[in-house]
């Protein structure tokens, strides 16, 4: 039966998830591009929600959450292709099946949109949403089903609570690949390429953090004690990835910033996402500190030593983070260190096996399909601008309008 409290809080955690894209996401990575290529990332992810918003409706929710029969280890059906069947009677668990498809639906969305800060400023619009339609049908559904649609991770009960591999990993991993296919921005990494509005950035970092209680405490389909720890360690986590990212700048380079202690609450938040339905406080703490830590670390060897272009840092903070989460999930979830315990009343060690072996398949398909699909976007269009595109800037060039049009 349906259950009125379950039911409101989904609708307003649904809210509070699409807000994290639009217009959170949209600010934060808008905010930290150069001036003359903000209005291409904000149309980006308004683009991607839109697209992406009917290619679940037409096949993506059959495909993630229906019965696959034989295949169903791998893939879902086609039952409920164009929500075929879904009526106001229509119930998954406590809630209405339209609530619980709009809630998934919105996890659909924000996954390639974090893949645009690693492209930012250079990729052609088309190319963009070519990869983007193709990324979504054949990287996160598949990996959406094997994990939240009973197919073979499931079956293994692999643990992620709100999408550690099926968004962090897999968008992570594609957009290390994605910022070594297309190649680095003209002047990368000589030339400096600061935010051109901060305040724009830390204003859509805080809706991050507001909007992902609903992303997490959402996830527990329920208005009940597994949404209230939820929340309390997705926030516990953030602050104490935010202390910890300001640490370590402030002993490496003197002064703590504020791009630091965002991207740090960012980080702290990505971590604690596929663990914030099994771990304690205490846990969450754990998970946050070294988040803002190895995060830290991990983009400054990714950027100063292997000088990859990954605008946005969406490989360390997603990507290494989301791995990170998974793996820590196998641990902190243990009952003896605070957390719920393991299925099957598991060890640490066997359900770190099974964190393992989901984490390792999560990165080969999201790495080795991001690459082939790029290729064949490239097959099709180019997937970058030119030099004097690009130094023009995308605004323009791609949509004919400006960011900022301010006379003096």
């Amino acid at each position: 039966m349906i259950n009125s409290g379950d039911t409101a809080w989904l609708l307003v955690a649904t809210a509070l998830v699409l807000f994290m894209t639009l217009p959170g996401l949209a600010l934060f990575y808008g905010g930290l591009v150069r001036s003359r290529n903000v209005l291409s990332v904000l149309m980006q992810c308004f683009a991607i929600a839109a697209v992406v918003s009917l290619l679940w409706m037409v096949v993506g929710y059959s495909l993630v959450f229906t019965d696959g029969g034989a295949a169903q280890a791998w893939t879902g059906g086609l039952s409920k292709a164009f929500l075929a069947g879904i009526t106001v009677e229509s119930i998954t668990g406590t809630v209405p099946e339209s609530v619980f498809a709009m809630f998934q639906l919105t996890f659909a969305i924000i996954t390639p949109a974090l893949i645009v800060g690693a492209f930012a400023e250079r990729m052609r619009f088309a190319a963009m949403l070519l990869f983007s339609t193709l990324w979504l049908l054949l990287v996160y559904v598949p990996v959406a089903h094997w994990v939240w649609g009973g197919g073979w991770l499931a079956q293994m009960k692999f643990l992620d609570f709100a999408g550690g591999s099926v968004v962090h990993i897999n968008a992570g991993v594609a957009a290390l690949v994605a910022a070594l296919v297309i190649g680095k921005r003209r002047g990368f990494p000589s030339q400096a390429m600061t935010p051109h509005n901060l305040p724009a950035a830390v204003t859509g970092a805080g809706m991050l953090w507001v909007g992902w209680f609903g992303f997490n405490a959402g996830s527990a389909l329920a208005a009940n004690g597994s949404a209230g720890m939820a929340m309390l360690v997705t926030h516990v986590a953030a602050a104490a990835g935010c202390v910890a990212w300001m640490a370590q700048e402030w002993l490496r380079f003197g002064k703590p910033s504020v791009l630091g202690i965002v991207t740090g609450m960012v980080a702290g938040l990505g971590t604690i996402t596929p663990a914030s339905g099994f771990v304690g406080p205490g846990g969450a703490l754990a998970i946050g500190l070294l988040a803002g830590t190895v995060c830290f670390w991990a983009t400054q060897f990714i950027k100063r030593r292997l000088a990859i272009d990954d605008s946005l840092d969406v490989f360390p903070v997603h990507g290494v983070g989301g791995i990170m989460g998974t793996l820590l999930t196998g641990v902190f979830g243990a009952a003896a260190l605070g957390g719920i315990g393991h299925p099957d009343g598991r060890t640490i060690a066997a359900q770190l096996g099974v964190q393992l072996i989901g984490t390792v398949a999560t990165i080969v398909w999201a790495g080795g399909m991001t690459w082939l699909l790029l290729k064949v976007t490239a097959l099709v269009c180019d997937l970058r601008v030119t030099a004097e595109e690009e130094n023009e800037g995308l605004d323009l060039v791609l949509h004919e309008e400006r960011g900022y049009n301010i006379t003096s």
